[in-house]
């Protein structure tokens, strides 16, 4: 696909307030992202070009661990039906993110939620090294910043050569907000993602941004990285990119609607499937 990465994004955001109604005969591809914050589906085609996108707030992931399976399955399950409805295609084969370094027990716990509303998961993949598959850089870094872990990946020669995470994110800069005005929890999220009130907030989440920083420079230390790449909603913050600069001394820059790359990525990694079924299925029919 020769498309560029903003031109991806700007349809993948257009597609998530009008997703495409697909031919049955053509390939689709899905990606599922269970986030801290938000968990995310996205449909491409074979080429990667984005045709539906659904998400929901939830918390069912911390620190990249599945802690409410059962709440997990309901907002799946509520997303694949918008999705199915919208497209008129089953979502039956997807592939699913994870933050790097969660072990094989913790992961298969994303893999089971898939199962539970009926889809096959296919592969399981680090989140920075999705989104990659997205940002196609040649060298530099890849930081995910999700709701309760921020993930680096070092990219060389256009391969990941290491992945690291650590526990902060999106989540810790809600609790800090908290904190700071005495509200609940869910009400310092939303004053979080309001526009009009984050030029204010600035000074209050500048300390979890900076501290975040430090975990990507140390996560880079040595490794030669040139430009640091930022994805996850909570890296949409205004000032995020200065403040990373600033602490890595590494020029900065976030993609455009950093929220989606990750899954859109991760489809990437899913089996083809054409009405409902696998295309190996097909042609071994």
């Amino acid at each position: 696909m020769n498309l560029s990465i903003a031109e991806i994004l700007r349809q993948a955001t257009a597609r998530e307030a009008k997703p495409a109604r697909i031919d049955l005969a053509k390939p689709i591809k899905v990606g599922v992202d269970l986030g801290t914050a938000f968990t995310v589906i996205a449909i491409t085609d074979d080429d990667g070009k984005p045709l539906a996108v659904a998400k929901q707030s939830a918390d069912v992931v911390r620190d990249g661990i599945v802690w409410d399976f059962a709440g997990a399955i309901a907002v799946l399950r509520n997303l694949k039906a918008r999705l199915e409805k919208a497209t008129g295609r089953e979502l039956s084969v997807a592939t699913v993110t994870i933050p790097p370094n969660v072990s094989s027990s913790d992961s298969r716990a994303h893999h089971y939620v898939l199962e539970g509303v009926g889809i096959e998961c296919t592969a399981v993949v680090d989140e920075p090294t999705a989104a990659n598959a997205v940002l196609r850089l040649r060298d530099g870094a890849v930081v995910d910043v999700g709701g309760g872990t921020t993930g680096v990946a070092i990219i060389r020669d256009g391969k990941v050569i290491t992945t690291s995470d650590q526990p902060s994110g999106g989540t810790h800069m809600s609790l800090v907000i908290s904190g700071a005005y005495n509200l609940p929890f869910a009400e310092a999220e939303a004053r979080k993602i309001d526009p009009n009130m984050q030029i204010e907030l600035l000074p209050v989440v500048r300390p979890t941004m900076q501290k975040i920083s430090t975990i990507v420079r140390d996560a880079v230390a040595g490794q030669g990285v040139e430009r640091i790449h930022m994805v996850g909603g909570t890296s949409a913050f205004p000032g995020f990119a200065e403040v990373m600069a600033s602490v890595t001394g590494i020029p900065t820059e976030i993609a455009p609607e950093p929220m989606l790359v990750t899954p859109l990525g991760v489809a990437q990694w899913a089996r083809p499937v054409v009405e409902g079924a696998t295309i190996a299925d097909e042609r071994s029919a």
